[in-house]
């Protein structure tokens, strides 16, 4: 097989005319120079462990999810710089795969890989408590088809499949050593030609133990009669982009180092894929950097092959065959130039469906939300999870990505809590949140003499902190909060000079206004800290304490993120 045709470029006349949706320039950042040069990372958000093909002139990138919902975010880009957020691939969670109590912090979808293959697109992932999971569709934009579970395991992820020449087909993947019980090594299962059940057993491929310790994230190509796996090791702080090849995809797989950290600022690069340009003259690797509280983001790298037949990502200088990352570059030659875009953050809520920058933490329900865009707002009814005795665990919450290291975000919300008998329900609470292992929240709170603003924390969620409500303020007597802007502000703390371990480091600080201009500091400043394998997001909720046949609301004109 071809290096093109590994790549899978088949021009499709749909893919090929296909438009960005939801484009636009972000305040916060943006990657593209404006010279023909770009700079790292292409996508300042937490799109862990990504994955990407080119279809024709197309590119098309996947990232892990884990259990947010909707999951598998697919973004399109026609110069690999420039990248929009046009669906996802997984709109609510198969019942086989969902996880009670929801939200299950870390779990389900690990490390996707996507492929085209006879005229569809297909996502594999590794959810790790369940097994090897795939869906697929003719258009990327979806509607995607529902998910199959393609081999039921228990520590299986990082899947990604390939089609030889020959018809059949395979599933690399690594191991989840926290449910396998063993870790460091790489494993290879067949599966029938469709794709949708393995065949005969797994079978471990290649031993990391020694050189190559918490060797995983395969992602598998064929090149000049040779099987290529790209696999991240070393952990993903601290790791390195290792690669194996073999003339027999069963192995015995020799290895080497093609990227690392270098002199450079960008840790752990590794985790990725590879793709060339349409003309098949360039080639590049995506991958990620994990930047704590931020995430892992989106890194875009120069890529060559030597006459050994070895790559090598990034940079290299010494000609030793390792590479190391690029901070600035010039962008991929694909043949024209197109316009700025990056994934869309800010929301007026003029649709009658959710912005596609939004998640919830679990499965959704119809009951929680009411996009209506003939009013231009979107309202979150109150919501009681049993057992739920903070919000870390509620499904309910409403979350988007960081987008940048500094930005600020607010929100212009109305509360109006339930009422019985005339009088306000107690115990409703609704507004934003910066939600990590520690979070805070701002909260209009129904109180028995009217509605509070609240200042709720929690310091190591995940370790069983318990929610603390700090400073309080009235702000209405009435049954409705009325109209108030609250607003949180991100910012990275003590940034020091390029070493070889950076640290992020991010605190929250709070205010809000009850005239859209004027805005008063509120509570404690949070240190922000990332969730289960994700960064911390920032966003929206509604919940109540007690069950009732109706509910109170939080009714959202818009939320606007900006760079200060």
């Amino acid at each position: 097989m071809s290096g093109k045709k590994h790549l899978l470029i088949v021009a499709t006349a749909l893919c090929s005319a296909m438009q960005p949706l939801s484009a636009q320039v972000s305040d916060t950042w943006n990657p593209d120079l404006g010279n023909g040069s770009y700079i790292n990372p292409i996508i300042n958000a937490d799109y862990s462990d990504p994955d990407l093909i080119r279809v024709g002139d197309d590119y098309y990138m996947t990232a892990s999810s884990f259990c947010d919902i909707p999951g598998l975010p697919i973004l399109h880009s026609k110069d690999l710089v420039n990248w929009t957020l046009i669906g996802h691939a997984i709109a609510e969670m198969p019942e086989y795969a969902q996880f009670v109590p929801d939200p299950n912090h870390g779990g389900a979808v690990w490390a996707p890989a996507i492929r085209y293959h006879n005229g569809e697109y297909y996502i594999y992932y590794g959810d790790p408590d369940i097994g090897i999971i795939m869906v697929k569709t003719k258009n990327p934009a979806g509607p995607w088809e529902a998910p199959v579970l393609v081999h039921k395991a228990k520590g299986i992820i990082d899947t990604c499949p390939i089609w030889d020449e020959d018809g059949r087909a395979y599933i690399a993947h690594g191991y989840a050593g926290s449910r396998a019980g063993v870790k460091s090594i790489l494993g290879m299962i067949e599966m029938t030609p469709d794709g949708t059940k393995t065949i005969g057993q797994d079978r471990i491929i290649y031993d990391g133990h020694i050189d190559n310790p918490t060797i995983e994230g395969a992602k598998i190509y064929k090149k000049d009669g040779w099987y290529y796996i790209f696999s991240p090791s070393g952990g993903v702080a601290t790791g390195w982009q290792e690669v194996l090849r073999s003339k027999d995809i069963w192995g015995p797989y020799e290895t080497r180092n093609v990227m690392e950290q270098g002199n450079t600022d960008i840790n752990g690069p590794h985790q990725g894929g590879w793709v060339d340009t349409p003309d098949g003259k360039e080639d590049w690797f995506v991958h990620f950097q994990d930047k704590g509280p931020y995430g892992r983001v989106v890194l875009l790298q120069p890529m060559k092959w030597n006459q050994d037949g070895w790559p090598v990502i990034g940079e290299d200088p010494d000609g030793d065959g390792r590479g190391v990352p690029v901070k600035k570059y010039r962008k991929p030659n694909v043949g024209k130039t197109y316009p700025a875009a990056n994934p869309v953050e800010s929301d007026e809520f003029d649709s009658n469906k959710l912005g596609l920058q939004w998640q919830w933490k679990g499965n959704p329900s119809a009951l929680w939300y009411f996009a209506d865009g003939a009013a231009s707002k979107l309202r979150l009814f109150s919501h009681n999870t049993p057992d739920a005795k903070r919000l870390y665990d509620c499904p309910n919450l409403l979350l988007q990505k960081f987008p940048a290291e500094d930005f600020t975000f607010t929100a212009k919300v109305e509360f109006a809590p339930a009422q019985k008998n005339g009088k306000m329900q107690v115990g409703e609470k609704a507004g934003i949140i910066v939600a990590g292992y520690n979070y805070e929240a701002l909260a209009l709170e129904a109180r028995a003499d009217g509605i509070y603003l609240v200042e709720t924390t929690c310091t190591n969620a995940n370790k069983g902190g318990k929610e603390i409500d700090g400073e309080a303020v009235k702000i209405s007597d009435d049954l409705n909060s009325g109209t108030i802007y609250l607003r949180a502000k991100i910012k990275r703390v003590g940034v020091k000079k390029p070493t070889q371990k950076p640290d992020y480091k991010a605190e929250a600080t709070f205010s809000y206004s009850r005239d859209g201009k004027k805005f008063v500091d509120f509570g404690s400043t949070l240190n922000v800290k990332e969730g289960h394998w994700i960064g911390a997001k920032f966003g929206l909720f509604c919940t109540r304490p007690w069950v009732s046949n109706d509910s109170g609301w939080l009714d959202i004109d818009w939320v606007r993120v900006t760079k200060k």
